[in-house]
């Protein structure tokens, strides 16, 4: 099911699972941003709706309805 941009998530896994379920995961985002991954604090930038830092592999998600803003991409887990 689709909520368009009403849905809510309690943790990055439900985000990282509606991207991929909406196959957006692997679709480049309109503007890349910025992340520091929390895990290791590597500076990153994620350039699909969900990516993963380069030096510890922790998967980050957002959906397309939030990607202006990089508060708004949770952690999934690493290798999630």
């Amino acid at each position: 099911m689709h909520d368009g941009c009403s849905g809510s998530f309690d943790n990055g896994k439900q985000m990282a699972d509606k991207v991929r379920m909406m196959g957006f995961n692997i679709q480049s985002m309109p503007m890349p941003l910025n992340i520091k991954c929390e895990n290791c604090e590597t500076d990153f930038e994620m350039e699909t709706f969900e990516d993963k830092c380069p030096d510890c592999n922790m998967v980050y998600a957002v959906t397309p309805c939030s990607a202006f803003d990089p508060a708004n991409v949770k952690a999934a887990g690493i290798d999630y």
